[in-house]
């Protein structure tokens, strides 16, 4: 079996157990991607065909394990500092508005059509290499500078659009946090 039969068989499945795990979409998505990687690295070596399906989801878990490892090893909050910047230079009001911004611009990547959320999650969220991107696509380089410069002016777009309203239009509820006037 190849890897885009055994990608085709599977993804469903995968997706969906990796999301009942971890619950975070964003984490399930890098979990997922990480998983299908591992598959296509090693399915050549995988010697009973017969025991694929165990194998597969014996790869899921594992990554989900070693991501609630990690987790307990080196909480990051949304309380935390940017890297940089020490404690206490951030005050709770700041903290608040950019975890809100994280969550408005998540949803605003969600929104996007999947060739070009794919390509800016990997390039721009896991800052893959654009090669590592192409190879994890499965399209060309050039086609991974496209979509990513298509990706991120769709996204500039959607920001721009719901961040200059006129000032007396209400801010709409997946509008930008901070920007409401009193």
């Amino acid at each position: 079996m190849d890897f885009y039969e055994v990608y085709e068989e599977y993804y469903d499945r995968v997706k969906k157990f990796i999301l009942a795990s971890v619950k975070n979409p964003w984490v399930a998505d890098d979990l997922i991607q990480e998983t299908f990687f591992r598959i296509f690295q090693n399915l050549p070596q995988l010697r009973d065909q017969s025991k694929l399906s165990s194998w597969v989801f014996r790869i899921a878990a594992n990554l989900c394990q070693d991501y609630f490892r990690s987790a307990k090893r080196s909480p990051v909050s949304w309380e935390d500092p940017p890297p940089g910047e020490a404690p206490g230079e951030c005050s709770p009001e700041l903290q608040v508005e950019r975890y809100q911004l994280s969550l408005w611009v998540q949803d605003l990547v969600k929104g996007l059509p999947e060739p070009l959320r794919q390509v800016i999650i990997l390039c721009d969220i896991k800052q893959e290499t654009y090669q590592e991107a192409a190879a994890l696509l499965g399209i060309s380089l050039e086609n991974v500078k496209v979509r990513l410069h298509r990706a991120r002016k769709r996204l500039k777009a959607l920001m721009a659009a719901q961040a200059h309203l006129p000032q007396d239009s209400p801010l709409p509820a997946s509008g930008p946090p901070g920007l409401e006037t009193e």
